[in-house]
This record gives structure tokens, C-alpha cells and sequence, in this order.
């Protein structure tokens, strides 16, 4: 493996331009769903698999269920 040294100069960098802001609000970038708590028995099984998964994906392992969940009834709710 390789290792370029990157050489600053002094000076101008060249022709710059200003472009419009075009990021949404961070108000606009969290998705709020109206969520309901809910108890739910699980097997230990299932439980630990979505464990797993999330951690290798680094993000909370309720959030994967929901998301399973929602595209199940999604799918359903198409069917009838």
C-alpha cells in the first residue's frame, strides 16, 4: 500500500463559484411515523438473529423489525 503525500502551496486556489444550498432542513430529513408501542412475545431465536444482523449493521435491532413489519403490511395491505 502506497501512501501519497499531499504538497499544499500558498496562494490562490483558483476560480471558485458559490452554488446554491441545496440540503433539506434536518427538520425535512427525520421521518416521523406515528408509532404505537406495542408488547410482543418473540422467540429467543429470532431475537438474537435480529441482534446480529443490526450490530453488524450498527443500528438498533428494534428498528430492523419494525422495518420488517411495515414492509410485511405493506405488502398485505396491496393484496386486499
Amino acid at each position: 500500500m502506497t501512501s501519497k503525500t499531499v504538497r499544499y502551496t500558498k496562494g490562490e486556489i483558483g476560480r471558485a463559484r458559490v452554488i446554491e444550498d441545496f440540503l433539506p432542513a434536518p427538520d425535512d430529513l427525520v421521518l416521523r411515523d406515528d408509532n404505537v408501542k406495542v408488547t410482543l412475545s418473540l422467540s429467543r431465536r429470532s431475537v438474537d438473529f435480529f441482534k446480529r444482523a443490526a450490530k453488524a449493521r450498527r443500528v438498533p435491532y428494534q428498528r430492523m423489525i419494525r422495518a420488517l413489519v411495515d414492509q410485511y403490511a405493506e405488502k398485505q395491505g396491496k393484496k386486499g
